[in-house]
């Protein structure tokens, strides 16, 4: 007989159950025959049926709703946000801190190199990693690998830019910056880099110029020398040269400006230019505004070349900056903007040098620290945010030396030998003088290597390359430290690696959690403070306008915001999408012990 389905076979089937069997089966208990047992039997198979199909409608009703759900968008705007929303008002500061070029490699690197270093347990972690809500996809509009100068102006303009733009969009016209509706609105604003302050980063927060190239004029826009006037009221960090002219020891101007003596006669700043003038402010308490510090000629050393003694470090610095900035607004019903930036962490990427670079992310990482201290202390409403602008030098904590299989290890007691950077070795060197070269080898062998790396096993063929480069070894010594502590590179460029976001308080940054673009980092920046960066933008935007010729079309220009992208490129050449220097030893300048290239 051909099969029938189940639901039509017929009461005599083998396969069907009468009642009372399947009450045995499902009790577990023998089933009683007596008529008395048949209604309660009956009842008991129908509220078992009621019971399986409510259960079965609620199971599937579920599963299209959580289908549903996972087909729409995250709704970030239902999230339970305190600040965000900026339905309340009321006195705040905002402090954002960029770790430039810190991947989240480089994290790691550093979380193990501490943990060797001071013998601590592996749960033992930095403590940024107690912060970290997101990340941050980096592209630019021109690339989809940023420089520092388009990943800044997505911070503080909130949108994207090509690579080289400072605070300038694609079309060339200015766009406003968070720290200058900030100060439009009523707050004190602040920068700390430990780079020139005239470079990238904290030039996006305060100049408008069309590539970054053009540091002599961020400069002079940072003192309030264009349509808003002065937006800053704190400055610290290096970049002195910028400053100083053509015509002075130490001056890098292609002009003969003096702005410092500019910024204190006509712009009303308060100067200090070396270690005992940062003294001088008394960690903060005996700041006048503005004020203009500007610690050394170009960057200020690396954390492993730099000497407490001659010049402030990051947590120093922010921390002198958070005493001020919160004296200076304690009886406004405005708090204060604070830019701080890891500057060097890039330019170790970019020399490919680990030991320098640990040594950086834990000077970033114990600014972090002095922020939430600050924060946790302060009776005004704040919140920290901190991100990268990209990621630097493409490192990886492993490397394949040889064609056999590579060992599972990395080695954390190669970078704590080590003394100094490779860029401060290669100056080092440089400065070296003697026609002997027996004399040549000795002191790359025992001053530099051994003394500067403790590298006592350096072959003949890496002596000789050094010997080959005495104008710039600098990527010989990276080398030869990070093949000894079998840390990998890809680049001496950035790469295009989502990099991490940290905040002081999940409830307030909430719109930041997951992962995001960085505009949506700058624009929370501005909604934080309730400031409306577009208004500046079109302040901007209406001051010192022409109109000119280009390829037969009428278009607006700028000039108060300098050289054209093609002007500058000619006097400068093209720095759009590089870093303070070639790692490969062009021409470069003595700079407070390491080269800097314009």
């Amino acid at each position: 007989m051909a099969h029938q389905p189940v639901a039509v076979r017929s009461p005599q089937d083998s396969t069907t159950q009468l009642p009372e069997d399947t009450t045995g089966l499902l009790t577990g208990r023998p089933a009683r025959m007596d008529k008395r047992k048949d209604n309660t039997n009956f009842w008991r198979q129908i509220g078992l049926f009621v019971w399986a199909l409510t259960a079965t409608a609620t199971v599937v009703v579920l599963g299209v709703l959580y289908q549903h759900s996972l087909s729409q968008p995250p709704k970030r705007h239902q999230r339970p946000i305190q600040g965000p929303d900026f339905s309340k008002t009321g006195k705040r500061n905002i402090i954002f801190m960029v770790s430039d070029g810190m991947g989240p490699h480089s994290l790691s690197l550093t979380r193990s190199f501490r943990q060797h270093r001071d013998g601590l347990e592996f749960n033992n972690t930095l403590n940024l990693d107690r912060y970290l809500i997101g990340q941050s996809r980096t592209r630019s509009s021109s690339s989809l690998v940023t420089d520092s100068a388009a990943g800044a102006t997505a911070f503080s303009c909130g949108m994207k830019s090509y690579n080289g733009a400072i605070s300038v969009l694609p079309d060339h016209s200015p766009c406003g910056t968070v720290l200058e509706a900030a100060k439009l609105a009523g707050y004190m604003t602040g920068l700390v880099v430990t780079t020139r302050i005239t470079d990238a980063t904290p030039a996006c927060f305060s100049a408008h110029v069309n590539t970054r190239g053009e540091e002599d004029r961020i400069a002079e826009q940072q003192l309030g020398e264009y349509p808003l006037g002065r937006m800053v009221d704190l400055i610290m960090g290096g970049g002195r040269c910028h400053f100083l002219p053509n015509t002075t020891a130490g001056g890098c101007r292609k002009d003969t400006r003096n702005l410092i003596e500019d910024a204190q006669n006509k712009y009303g700043f308060h100067y200090v230019g070396d270690r005992a003038g940062f003294d001088s402010l008394k960690k903060g308490k005996k700041v006048k505004f503005p004020l203009l510090g500007l610690f050394a000629e170009t960057d200020i050393p690396y954390e492993i070349d730099r000497k407490d003694s001659e010049y402030p470090g990051l947590a120093e610095m922010a921390k002198a900056a958070l005493t001020a900035l919160e004296e200076a607004t304690k009886d406004s019903d405005k708090g204060f903007f604070l830019m701080i930036e890891g500057s060097r962490i890039d330019h170790a990427g970019h020399d490919n040098d680990p030991a320098a670079q640990v040594r950086e992310v834990l000077g970033y990482d114990k600014a972090w620290t002095t922020v939430i201290d600050f924060l946790d202390e302060s009776d005004v409403p704040g919140v920290l945010v901190g991100t990268s602008d990209h990621e630097t030098g493409g490192l990886a904590i492993a490397r394949q030396l040889g064609e056999s299989y590579p060992q599972y290890l990395w080695k954390p007691e190669v970078l704590e030998a080590a003394k100094h950077s490779a860029q401060y070795l290669s100056q080092k060197f440089k400065d070296f003088e003697s026609t002997s070269e027996e004399k040549i080898k000795s002191f790359v062998e025992k001053d530099l290597l051994i003394d500067g790396l403790s590298v006592d096993d350096a072959t003949d063929e890496e002596i000789k390359n050094i010997m080959d480069h005495k104008e710039d070894s600098t990527w010989i010594f990276s080398d030869i430290i990070s093949r000894r502590a079998l840390i990998g590179w890809s680049t001496h460029g950035h790469s295009g690696a989502d990099v991490n976001i940290y905040a002081s308080d999940p409830s307030l940054t909430g719109l930041l959690s997951g992962n995001h673009e960085n505009t949506e980092v700058g624009n929370y920046l501005a909604k934080y403070l309730d400031v409306d960066v577009a208004a500046v933008t079109e302040k901007l935007r209406e001051k010192g306008v022409n109109k000119v010729k280009r390829d037969g079309t009428e278009v607006q220009s700028w000039p108060w915001m300098g050289r054209s992208v093609e002007e500058s490129i000619e006097v400068h050449g093209d720095h759009s999408d590089c870093y303070h220097g070639d790692i490969h030893g062009h021409a470069s300048l003595k700079r407070d012990g390491h080269a800097h290239a314009h």
